[in-house]
């Protein structure tokens, strides 16, 4: 895109720049230097095909842009799908390491009671004659 610009800038500001064979040829659509005209009508008419030239060229960028422009969006949508289904599964994979914790802590007491009561069941006994 930028280099059609400069290209039609530097045709338009240098026209000996422009390749011979170009020059001459009429019927090769793009930017011509109507400047050369001698007659209103034909300068006119070279104008109007200038214009012409640059409005097809504008319409056809803008159909290429927005069908890059939909891709991107297409693109975007399926990474936001994407996004939402791997937040989920960190989601729930927080929620099984919240719970793991909770569950050891849970099943430790229970562990801990049926242990204790032996603990004390084996300790010596303590002297009575110590008063």
């Amino acid at each position: 895109m930028i280099g059609r610009i400069a290209l039609v800038a530097s045709i338009l500001v240098a026209p000996s720049l422009l390749p011979a064979g170009r020059a001459a040829a009429q019927d090769v659509p793009g930017i011509e230097i109507c400047t050369v005209e001698k007659t209103m009508e034909r300068r006119t008419s070279c104008l109007q095909s200038n214009v012409d030239f640059l409005q097809k060229t504008i319409s056809k960028l803008a159909a290429d842009h927005q069908q890059k422009l939909d891709a991107a969006r297409a693109q975007i949508e399926a990474l936001k799908g994407t996004v939402a289904s791997l937040q989920k599964i960190v989601d729930d994979l927080q929620a099984v390491q919240k719970k793991a914790p909770e569950d050891q802590k849970k099943a430790a007491p229970s562990t801990v009671a049926k242990d204790a009561p032996a603990a004390k069941e084996s300790s010596p006994p303590a002297k009575e004659g110590a008063k």
